[in-house]
């Protein structure tokens, strides 16, 4: 009796052991990753709308009180000191251009703010190619990608802000549109750690409508079938129109902390990360910080540096199965860097700001910024 049981608790043991084994080849049988990579409409959203958040890598979101915030976190628009204005324009790549303007104005003493945003993205003239006609058809198309904004912003306490955006995006594919509604949704918590300051951010971006594409690339002269028992004869091609899936926004959630290290009058060392999921992609962090320096010499000038790194969820590739040179460009990909240099004289400030950000096997790109205050 004692043998048998003994040899039945090796069995289990056994079994037991081996189980976790199985169970791994398992998971690498079955790919487990659902994410939906690139299925997305409108992906032009997440090209930012400042030099500074760009250099900063997007981790901006908990720092950001100037016009960008109509973007990055409606939540700090309510933080601004009195009316503003920014435009961008970003040398992204294959020769394509994205440009992004806002404007905002805060009121009731400065409890509540209002701001507008408009971006837009494409390219013009380009050759058209099929599988019939690989040396082009003679034929060009454009497109043109658009997204206008309006926010509203509150401070609720000294310490608390929230603000809230209504977007409308409207593309233009060749002779291919499609439109989408959404919202942003944004918190600020500001306070003071060991008597420096620190805030803390909740975003919520491009939470909306499917995109549905109709125009006259959908539409498609076919010919009428016969019915069955009928016999073929020629017919007139019936007027038709291809439908097309619906395709959602690119969703994105961020939390973001900010430090100041240094945080002096006129001089400020900031630290900041930022935590996000997006809908399309796995999740990504950003680490970054920004030295200022204000009324150098009491001129009032003032400068800054930014840099950050950004790790996103697609940048998984298998060195085993790539070049060492590909593998060092994916790497780089996540470096941005830049600085601003601006003027301050009362209520009145004009500002230039700059951001490299490299985009791995892409290629580097040049965000361009100018702001002014009164």
């Amino acid at each position: 009796m004692m043998h048998t049981t003994l040899h039945r608790l090796a069995l289990a043991a056994t079994l037991v052991a081996g189980l976790p084994v199985a169970l791994h080849a398992q998971a690498e049988e079955v790919n487990q990753d659902n994410t939906p990579f690139g299925s997305t409409a409108a992906e032009f959203l997440l090209l930012g709308a400042g030099a500074r958040g760009t250099a900063l890598g997007g981790a901006f979101s908990a720092l950001v009180e100037d016009v960008s915030a109509l973007y990055y976190n409606p939540a700090g628009v309510a933080l601004l000191q009195g009316p503003a204005a920014m435009f961008s324009t970003y040398e992204y790549v294959a020769e394509t251009r994205y440009s992004w303007g806002g404007i905002a104005f805060p009121f009731s003493g400065g409890a509540r703010a209002i701001g507008f945003q408009l971006g837009t993205f494409g390219f013009d003239d380009q050759p058209v190619y099929t599988a019939a006609q690989p040396e082009g058809t003679g034929s060009v198309y454009s497109v043109n990608e658009t997204f206008a904004g309006i926010t509203y912003a509150e401070n609720f306490s000294d310490r608390f802000s929230a603000g809230i955006t209504a977007k409308f995006v409207f593309d233009q594919l060749g002779d291919a549109e499609g439109s989408a509604f959404a919202v942003d949704f944004g918190t600020n918590f500001h306070a003071m750690l060991a008597n420096h300051p620190v805030r803390f951010s909740f975003t919520l971006a491009n939470l909306g409508t499917n995109m549905s594409y109709s125009g006259d690339a959908l539409n498609a002269d076919l010919p009428r079938e016969a019915l069955p028992g009928e016999d073929e004869v020629p017919s007139v091609p019936v007027d038709s129109r291809l439908r097309t899936k619906a395709f959602p926004l690119p969703t994105i959630f961020r939390v973001g902390l900010a430090y100041d290290l240094v945080a002096g009058t006129n001089n400020r060392l900031t630290i900041l990360g930022d935590f996000n999921q997006p809908t399309n992609n796995r999740a990504g962090a950003v680490g970054g910080f920004e030295w200022a320096l204000d009324q150098i010499g009491e001129t009032g000038f003032g400068a800054s540096v930014r840099g950050s790194y950004s790790y996103t969820g697609d940048r998984n590739l298998e060195p085993a199965t790539l070049v060492t040179a590909l593998n060092d460009e994916e790497n780089l990909g996540g470096i941005a860097f830049g600085g601003g240099l601006w003027y301050g004289s009362g209520s009145f400030k004009v500002g230039f700001d700059y951001a490299y950000k490299y985009l791995g096997v892409l290629g580097p790109t040049n965000f361009f910024t100018l702001s002014v205050g009164w």
